[in-house]
């Protein structure tokens, strides 16, 4: 799992809401972000066009409820108090920045594929593992804090205290290993909560500090799946 989000470049003109359906249908949402601007489909882009992004004002918010801290706007175009302009669109020619237009107006649009899922059922740490695997890709690794952050923010939707993630603890040999067979270089262990013991293996916890945590792997808990 290297990348949190795969993008797609719809070229077909069509509305905001008409965006944002499809997506949603075909992908996970609007593009949502500045994610979009890091995608190779944006690069190759005439420098012209602009294109529909998941932001609308309802005191202007990301269609997929992402996080609205970080603003981008460009301030030569974007007009906040114009009332028929409550979409946004990500200008190309000026380096992605944002700018506003009328929901109604026809243009091209990005989606994107979230390839981190989080799943609501309760399962042991086994059954979790073997669900990943039949249905997506596997259980998650995190392997950079970046991974983390954007787990971070998933996991705080989860019903139960704790999420399971692809850490495993092997007795035989003595070490933690991701299933992915990733290499743990980067980690987040909560050192106060972490036991070197047979039968644990990793989860996150859900509220404070979101540190990883071992558990006995017989506990159930909402899990985290990897699509590729």
């Amino acid at each position: 799992m290297k990348d949190n989000k795969t993008f797609h470049l719809i070229k077909t003109p069509v509305t905001w809401t008409q965006a944002q359906n499809y997506c949603r249908q075909h992908h996970t949402d609007l593009a949502s972000g500045l994610d979009q601007i890091y995608s190779e489909e944006f690069k190759k882009l005439p420098k012209s066009e602009g294109l529909w992004i998941g932001l609308f004002r309802d005191s202007w918010r990301w269609s997929d409820g992402s996080n609205f801290s970080f603003r981008y706007w460009d301030m030569d175009s974007f007009n906040d108090g114009l009332n028929n302009r409550t979409c946004a669109t990500t200008v190309l020619e000026r380096s992605g920045r944002w700018s506003s237009a009328g929901c109604d107006h026809r243009k091209p649009f990005f989606c994107y594929d979230d390839n981190m899922i989080l799943i609501h059922e309760e399962k042991t740490w086994e059954e979790a593992l073997y669900y990943c695997r039949e249905k997506h890709h596997d259980l998650v690794s995190i392997t950079s804090l970046r991974e983390q952050a954007w787990l971070q923010e998933k996991a705080k939707n989860a019903s139960t205290p704790f999420v399971w993630l692809g850490l495993r603890y092997t007795c035989t040999l003595g070490f933690w290993f991701w299933v992915t067979d990733d290499v743990i270089g980067y980690n987040n262990w909560d050192s106060n909560r972490k036991v070197d013991v047979c039968d644990m293996s990793g989860a996150m916890d859900t509220a404070g500090e979101q540190k990883w945590v071992s558990k006995p792997d017989n506990n159930k808990f909402n899990f985290f799946c990897s699509k590729h």
